[in-house]
């Protein structure tokens, strides 16, 4: 036992002081990302939006977040990460607040998608941050630790927003999520100033290359797309699956996908200390990610046995945090090769633009043919997914180029 605790507690040595910084802000802020995961019910109990209504709210948040990520960008690469990271936390925080108070279609539309418009300009920047504080071989467990800090905060988020619902209402959801996020960009704004803060891999391209322009990296993001398309139905369509066709309770819902986070917080970093050990490369553990994610959706139409919800959860979970460390790593690495905003742009708008088309499309599937088909559609493209990753890794094999 002694063992397992030494190993774990050395899968975090070796991380600088900016990362674990970078990590608390981020947990600060998901710890109140209560909002998400509820959004879909909230829409269609209290607000009584169909489910074709919040299939096009949710594009708009989509969209949103794709033009947020493109400007982020944009802006990282001409005004530096900190700056946009400051404005992002604090005046979405303030935006978050404010969504409760709309109540129309229109309305809910455009807040969604002003929201995540300026949420998500903070993406490409933390991404760069994370990138400058970390040094070249520490990098996956750097993205790691901050998908640690994600999960912790949003395995206590959805259990706690689901007893806020019960005794305040959804209301305190969006109080909670908007104060967090301003929190977490006063925090920002004491520790992790450019003047005290220590660069540990200031990459600079002497001929820098266009992220537009770059194969194999584009081929990644198409991938990635339909990777997130598969993945975002647990934040929007499983939810109402779980509801409606399993008649769990909001507070069960809540339990149910905080597990989720839980479980990435315990076991993913000794997970990937352990693969990258292993020396697979980034694309063939992605679609080992990729596979596991399409079972979780297969076995839900396997039994009518509520435990099965379990198991399909384990399934998504482990597929999770194999995938997505080492997608992130694997855009980190191909952005040494020109202007890194606009390369982790392009890697955030990959699931921004599944935000568009996967609650969407979610949403209407479900409306049209059913949970049980949808999970068999959601399980094809996901089955695209792996073809086009085992394509890129045979290419990039071929042309002698680092996985």
């Amino acid at each position: 036992m002694e063992r397992i605790f030494n190993n774990y507690i050395s899968s975090f040595k070796g991380l600088s002081k900016e990362v674990w910084w970078l990590a608390l802000i981020t947990l600060i802020n998901r710890a109140g990302t209560m909002v998400v995961p509820f959004l879909s019910l909230y829409l269609t109990k209290s607000l009584n939006f169909s489910f074709s209504d919040v299939g096009w709210i949710m594009s708009a948040f989509g969209a949103g977040s794709v033009l947020g990520s493109w400007l982020g960008g944009k802006l990282t690469d001409k005004l530096g990460y900190y700056k946009v990271m400051v404005f992002s936390l604090v005046v979405s925080g303030f935006l978050f607040i404010g969504l409760q108070f709309i109540s129309s279609f229109l309305g809910m539309v455009l807040g969604v998608g002003l929201l995540m418009a300026v949420a998500d300009i903070f993406r490409p920047a933390g991404f760069v941050a994370l990138s400058a504080y970390s040094k070249p071989e520490n990098k996956t467990r750097s993205v790691t630790l901050i998908r640690l800090a994600i999960n912790l905060g949003f395995s206590a988020g959805p259990a706690i927003g689901g007893m806020i619902i019960l005794t305040l209402g959804y209301a305190g959801l969006f109080w909670v999520d908007g104060i967090t996020c301003i929190v977490a960009g006063i925090l920002l704004l004491n520790v992790l100033n450019p003047k005290t803060a220590r660069v540990q891999d200031d990459i600079i391209a002497l001929d820098p290359k266009s992220a537009y322009k770059d194969g194999p990296y584009i081929l990644f993001l198409i991938a990635m797309v339909l990777f997130s398309i598969v993945f975002l139905q647990y934040f929007s369509t499983m939810p109402l699956y779980y509801e409606k066709e399993r008649m769990l309770s909001e507070f069960q819902i809540g339990l149910l996908m905080g597990m989720n986070g839980l479980l990435i917080a315990v076991f993913e970093m000794p997970l990937i200390k352990w693969l990258e050990g292993l020396k697979y490369t980034k694309t063939g553990l992605i679609i080992s990610g990729a596979l596991l994610t399409a079972l979780s959706f297969l076995v839900l139409n396997l039994s009518s046995w509520v435990g099965i919800l379990i198991v399909g959860m384990l399934f998504m979970t482990v597929g999770e945090m194999i995938a997505f460390p080492f997608s992130n790593a694997f855009a980190l690495k191909r952005a040494t090769r020109g202007n890194q905003g606009e390369y982790m742009a392009l890697y955030s708008m990959a699931f921004a633009i599944a935000h568009i088309f996967g609650h969407n499309a979610g949403m209407q599937l479900i409306e049209q043919v059913g949970f049980e088909s949808t999970w068999y559609i959601i399980i094809a493209i996901m089955l695209i997914c792996v073809l086009l990753l085992v394509f890129l890794k045979r290419k990039m094999a071929y042309q002698n180029i680092s996985q």
